[in-house]
Order: structure tokens, then C-alpha cells, then sequence
């Protein structure tokens, strides 16, 4: 454990340095967050998974640049240039920027203009005029001259020369550092649409002849025009002013006011425009990238957890239907634990007969099914089938929801779906996928790659490997933080489960079908491969049901067991009847079972636990209804209020399914009647609100919409309500609060 690294950490992350030891010794021993976040609390200090996340990102981060370190001492040292003063300065360097600036002047180079100049013999006339000593210029230089090396005049010389001192300027730290502040503090990001491509390159008409602070521009711009340079449609630059960064320059190297101050100057103008402009400018917009690729993955991961952490529908038996005009619309039916227990194909949009026939269809299923909700896909065809199905006289206690079929597809076809359903073609596949993800979207979507559920931006331009390893700790926090019944679980949500991964996951499937349900948590051990160290990683978070263990089916890790017992015992009754009881929990004397291991946070946890075991962290599931005046864009005018879902969160606003084929925007202007820095402030994915239409572009099939004149439209008529009263009344529905979450305050 690298003393210095904890303390870096520690400092950076303002946390003490015990903790930071703690969490770095545990994921040292292979626990997981998850697991650190839930079950050592005492050990990290109450640490939640932000931070622990922190803690092994910074670690790994501070890992790399002390390989990289010793690759570079070692390499200068096997050039034989390594001096004691140098190896200071690479052992201080704070930054990997630094590290590579001390590196560069002993990186091995192409052949280059100053390069060739040594080559002929003009180094020790370059260390002269770099010295800045007074001497004769031209008649130094005039000693230089052999036409065999080319060098032809003193002019010649003097040329090689300045390209020498040009090279040392370029891999000057200093010189690199200052210009590199320059260019984050007063860049400019140059856009231009390239000649000639102006219709084809339309989608980025914004940027034709742009221009924006480096400092300023948001990530998702910064996404955009590296995106529309990349496809050979905008011209991409980073500038700065060169006068500026040429005074920088010239602040650092001249110090005398001789001729050989003049011939650094030129060299100084020589290597701006040849060297360090160049070098610079792609630094930067490597730096930029990667604050942008990290913001748009922050917002893309939390985007991710709203998703799939969105209510479940629970062991209801459902229909589900994935629509379709000429084709038909697919239709399964699936028991309590979404087994597909039926399926056909219907056709209610191919004229009056057909749609009778559907309809008899559909009443008849849902009688000898139970049927107790339906799904439609929010596809093609959606808003028909539901109008469709409105109609039928359904029991009012059936709900029709909308769901999104992002992903159904990728999933159809996928070998997830292959190993499900072999026999079936994907068309019921994609329809069971659709009922499955109202079911229990966290079970469903972890089986369809985060980046084909239409919840990010940009997501195929930013680094692949950081987006997949945000993506996969969002997932395993959700999964984890949920609990997953091991007797009913599929292998991809098994997958994600503490410490448990693939191949573990598949063994469990296959012990599981070989010899049947697990009826305890010990029994999980009998699993080929899951040791000791799997089991207390993934043990609190497998359910058990039913089993003969009630504690199995709670977050209490077995660890903790016999604390369960003691406290039961002490009171005179048994597991069972304390589990749930309050009244009986309200006199356990925490204090008492205190010990050098155990400590009052994971006490807490317990009793919390025995409350309400195997708590679901997701809120209770809440049919929505898209407005029934609504099916397409063109039934959509401006000044309309109408309810719609938050489909994706990004870093300039959010976007709505108002339920006509065409997410809505909401300008993070329109959010909030307060000022908000970032729209996850006061929005999240599947979120339900009401908007209000202020533009329609019915060509570009574009939707503008307001949250915040929602909120005024109830103030008013809150006010309007209070005139008539001449007095507040304590029961009347307060006026929408934008700083507070909007899911709890819009009503449908």
C-alpha cells in the first residue's frame, strides 16, 4: 500500500486517511463496492458508494502514472541522462502532463529539422546564441560553414541553429506549462463548416461559424463539433491569441538584448507557429475530450440508474404487445414470474373485421389468463393499439401502460434471447421483453447493452472503455442495492450480483436446475467454484423467499446471524417473531451488542432490516395514460398542457415522450423557475410531468416544451383561489417548490 498515494487520495477527496486505508485494503482483498458500501461501514467510516467509487478510480488512476514513472525513469536511465536533480523532479511531478513534459526532450524522435541541424554540427553555435552571451554573430557563424553539410552561409547556420533552439523551446517545461494555461484559460474552439458540404453537414448548422471559450464550452458542444469534424463536415481548430503566447515565451528565454536575444525570437515565432501551437492544440482538445467524454458519462450513467431503477410493476400477470399497422401486432401472455404462457398475432388496424376479431381476441386472453395489466410497445403503431384497446370495455382494474421499447430489438436478436426463447421467432421475443421490462425493468434491462437503451448522448463517440465500466458499476449498484431472488433470477442479473460475475452465475443457474431451489444461504456454498470469499461478498444480497430461514430473505449478511438471535433471544422470542414487529424492535437496547467488530452503523442496518426485510428501494409502481387528444405530431399545438414521461436527461435540458412518436425538448430554461446548473437537478429519467407545448416544427418534426409554465399555471391559479377566499386555508395543494424533486410534487 503506497503511503503516498493514500495521502494524495486522502487529500484530494477531503476524507481522513484511515479511511481511505480501510477502503484501499478492502478492495485490495477483493471486496466489492457494494459490499464495502453496506457491510464494513464501521471499518471506511460510514463511507457511501460515491466515495469508495472515488477511492478505486483515483487509486487506479494514481497506478498508471506510477507505471508510467518508473517506464520513464527507467528509460532516461538507460540512456545514461538520468540525474539525480531530474529524478526529483519526475518523482514530484503531480500530473501525468508534467511527467510526459520532463520526458519529452529524451523521447525517441523521428528525424526532424533540428535533428538534421545537429547532424551538421551546429549544436555548440546553438548553446551559444541560447546562452544569450555577447559575441560576434556572423563571425561565430561564418566558422560553421561547410557545403558538404549543406550549411552554405553564416544565414544557413544561423538557420540550424534557430531550428535547434525552436526544438528546446517546444520541450521546455515551463514553456509547456504556462502555454498549456493559456490555452484552458483563453482558447478559442474556430468551427466552420468545410466548402462545399453545407447541405449534407445541416444537422450541424449551429456550428457553420462558430466560436467559443475552451473554458466555457459545455460537453455536449464540444461532443458536437469534434463529432461533425470527424465526419468531414466542420473544420475543427483551438486558437489562441499568438502575440499573447509569444510574450509568454519570450518572458521565459530572453534575458539579454544582444543579437542572439534576436535570433531566439525568431525562433521563439518559429516554434509557436511550427511547434508548440500544434502540440498545444492537440493537448487540448485531448483535454477537453475527456471532460467531455466524462460529463456526458456521468450523465449517461445517471440517466441509466433512473432507468432502471424505475418502478416495478411486480408478479402481476401480464400481456404485452408489440405493435404493428400492416404486419399485426405481436402478442404474448406471461404468468406472475414472466414465463410466456401464450402467444398470437392480432390485427386491429387492417380494417373493421380484423379489428372485431382482435378484440375478441384480446377480451377472451385476458379471461382465461388473469390478466391483470397490459403493455404496449411506445413504437410504431403504440398509441393506435392503446387507443384500441381502450375501447374494448376491459375491466377497469386492467391498466394499459406505454413502454418503451429502446433495446427490445438488440435483445430479440440477441443470444440472451436465443438461450430464452429458441423456439420463437424475435418478433415474440420482443414483445415478451416489452411485458418483462413493466414487470421488472431492473431484471429485464440488465439483459440489453446500457448503450442500445436510448438514454445517453453521444454515447458512441466518447471512451469506450469508461462508459462500459460506468455503466457496468451503475448496474451492479442497482442490482445490489435491490437484492436479487436467487431462485428465480436470470444468469445476466446473477452476473452483477457482489462478487459473483458470469461464470459464477451460470453455475448457480445450472446447480439451481440440476437440484432445485435453494432453501437456505448456506446451500449457495454447495455452488461448484463459490467459495468462502464469494459467499460473504454476495451473500446479503441473494434473497431467499419461502425459505427456512426468514432472515434469508432480507439484506442481513449472515455474518450477522447470531446478532439476530441474541437480540431475539434477550427479549424471549424468536427471529421469526421480531421480524416486523415494531413494537418489539422499539426496545432492543442497540448498545448492548456493541463490539470491537460490529458498531452501531450495521446494528441500524439490522433493526431497519428486520422492519421491513428485503425492502424494495424502488418506488410503488403508478400507471400513466398519455393524453387521449394526442396520437401524432400534428395533433400537437402550441399552449397545449399535457402529460408526458422523461425519456433522457442530458446536460442543456430533457427530453419528453408525450406520446406522438416524437420526444419533446425541455430547454434546461424551461425547467425550473430558479436557476439550475444542470437539469438532473430537478428531472430524472422516467419521470412523470406535465409540460406545456410553446413550439411545434412539424416539418422537422420538432417539439418545444416548458416544465416551469406548468408550475406557474398552478401558482396562478393557486392565487387566483386564495383572492376568492381572502384567506390561505391549510388544505389547499401548495405551489409546485422547483427546488424539490418534481416526481413528488406534479400531480398526474
Amino acid at each position: 500500500m503506497d503511503e503516498t498515494m493514500l495521502s494524495v487520495i486522502t487529500q484530494e477527496l477531503a476524507l481522513q486517511l484511515k479511511q481511505v486505508k480501510a477502503t484501499v485494503r478492502l478492495l485490495e482483498e477483493g471486496a466489492t463496492v457494494p459490499f464495502i458500501s453496506r457491510y464494513r461501514k464501521e471499518a471506511t467510516g460510514l463511507l457511501d458508494e460515491v466515495a469508495v467509487l472515488a477511492i478505486r478510480d483515483r487509486l487506479e488512476q494514481l497506478k498508471e502514472m506510477q507505471k508510467r514513472r518508473t517506464t520513464i525513469l527507467e528509460t532516461i536511465e538507460g540512456q545514461g541522462l538520468l540525474t539525480s536533480e531530474l529524478k526529483g523532479k519526475i518523482n514530484r511531478a503531480e500530473t501525468l502532463s508534467q511527467l510526459e513534459d520532463l520526458y519529452l526532450p529524451f523521447k525517441p524522435k523521428r528525424r526532424t529539422r533540428g535533428t538534421i541541424a545537429k547532424e551538421k554540427g551546429l549544436e555548440p553555435l546553438a548553446n551559444m546564441i541560447y546562452s544569450q552571451v555577447d559575441f560576434d554573430l556572423h563571425l561565430e557563424a561564418e566558422k560553421y560553414i561547410d557545403s558538404a553539410q549543406g550549411v552554405n552561409s553564416a544565414e544557413d547556420a544561423l538557420l540550424g541553429c534557430r531550428d535547434i533552439i525552436a526544438e528546446w523551446i517546444s520541450e521546455h517545461q515551463e514553456a509547456r506549462e504556462q502555454l498549456r494555461v493559456l490555452y484552458h484559460t483563453e482558447g478559442m474552439f474556430e468551427c466552420a463548416v468545410v466548402s462545399k458540404k453545407e447541405a449534407e453537414a445541416i444537422k450541424f448548422k449551429d456550428y457553420f461559424d462558430w466560436q467559443e471559450s475552451v473554458a466555457k464550452a459545455p460537453s455536449h458542444r464540444v461532443l458536437a463539433m469534434r463529432r461533425g469534424a470527424k465526419e468531414k463536415l466542420l473544420t475543427l481548430r483551438v486558437t489562441v491569441d499568438q502575440s499573447r503566447a509569444i510574450a509568454i515565451l519570450e518572458s521565459i528565454f530572453i534575458q539579454n538584448s544582444n543579437s542572439a536575444a534576436e535570433q531566439i525570437k525568431l525562433a521563439i515565432a518559429d516554434c509557436f507557429k511550427r511547434l508548440l501551437s500544434l502540440s498545444m492544440e492537440t493537448e487540448i482538445r485531448l483535454d477537453t475530450k475527456q471532460c467531455a467524454d466524462d460529463a456526458a458519462i456521468t450523465v449517461f450513467g445517471d440517466n441509466l440508474k433512473g432507468l432502471l431503477m424505475s418502478a416495478p410493476l411486480g408478479l402481476r400477470k401480464t400481456m404485452a404487445l408489440d405493435p404493428g399497422f400492416r404486419t399485426g401486432c405481436k402478442l404474448v401472455c406471461l404468468d406472475e414470474t414472466g414465463a410466456l404462457v401464450h402467444h398470437d398475432t392480432i390485427y386491429p388496424h387492417t380494417g373493421k373485421h380484423k379489428s372485431i376479431e382482435a378484440g375478441e381476441t384480446v377480451k377472451h386472453l385476458v379471461g382465461k389468463f388473469d390478466i391483470k395489466c397490459i403493455a404496449v410497445g411506445n413504437g410504431t403503431a403504440g398509441r393506435e393499439t392503446e387507443t384500441f384497446l381502450s375501447q374494448l370495455s376491459l375491466p377497469k382494474e386492467i391498466d394499459v401502460v406505454m413502454v418503451s421499447e429502446s433495446g427490445a430489438s438488440i435483445y430479440s436478436a440477441s443470444e440472451v434471447a436465443r438461450e430464452e426463447f429458441g423456439d420463437y421467432d424475435l418478433t415474440v421475443r420482443g414483445a415478451v421483453s416489452i411485458g418483462r421490462r413493466l414487470m421488472d425493468p431492473l431484471a429485464e434491462l440488465v439483459k440489453i447493452d446500457p448503450k442500445s437503451i436510448g438514454v445517453g448522448q453521444y454515447q458512441h463517440d466518447v471512451d469506450q472503455n469508461k462508459l462500459k465500466k460506468r455503466l457496468d458499476d451503475i448496474v451492479e449498484s442497482c442490482v445490489n442495492s435491490v437484492g436479487v431472488d436467487i431462485n428465480t433470477a436470470s444468469k445476466q442479473l446473477l452476473t452483477y450480483v457482489s462478487g459473483v460475475g458470469p461464470r459464477l452465475a451460470e453455475r448457480i443457474v445450472t446447480y439451481r436446475n440440476t437440484n432445485g431451489v435453494f432453501d437456505n444461504r448456506n446451500k449457495i456454498k454447495k455452488v461448484s467454484g463459490l467459495g468462502d470469499k464469494a459467499f460473504e461478498q454476495c451473500a446479503g444480497f441473494l434473497r431467499i423467499r419461502g425459505g427456512n430461514n426468514p432472515l434469508d430473505a432480507s439484506a442481513v449478511h449472515p455474518e450477522s446471524y447470531a446478532i439476530c438471535k441474541q437480540m431475539a433471544s434477550d427479549l424471549d422470542e424468536s427471529v421469526e417473531n421480531l421480524i416486523g414487529n415494531a413494537q418489539l424492535q422499539s426496545t432492543i437496547n442497540l448498545n448492548k451488542y456493541v463490539s470491537e467488530i460490529v458498531g452501531m452503523p450495521t446494528l441500524r442496518d439490522i433493526v431497519s432490516e428486520l422492519g421491513k426485510p428485503g425492502r424494495d428501494p424502488r418506488q410503488s409502481f403508478e400507471a400513466f395514460k398519455f393524453s387521449d387528444k394526442i396520437n401524432d405530431i400534428a395533433d400537437v399545438s402550441e399552449g397545449m398542457v399535457v402529460p408526458g414521461i422523461i425519456t433522457n436527461v442530458t446536460a442543456f435540458g430533457a427530453f419528453v415522450d408525450i406520446g406522438v412518436h416524437q420526444d419533446g425538448l425541455v430547454h434546461i430554461s424551461e425547467l425550473s423557475n430558479t436557476y439550475i446548473s444542470d437539469p438532473a437537478e430537478v428531472v430524472k429519467v422516467q419521470q412523470q410531468v406535465k409540460v406545456k407545448v410553446l413550439q411545434v416544427d412539424k416539418v422537422r418534426k420538432r417539439i418545444g416544451l416548458s416544465i416551469k409554465q406548468t408550475q406557474e399555471v398552478v401558482a396562478k391559479k393557486s392565487s387566483n383561489k386564495k383572492s376568492r377566499n381572502n384567506k390561505p386555508s391549510s388544505h389547499k395543494k401548495p405551489v409546485i417548490d422547483a427546488s424539490k424533486s418534481l416526481a413528488s410534487q406534479i400531480q398526474l
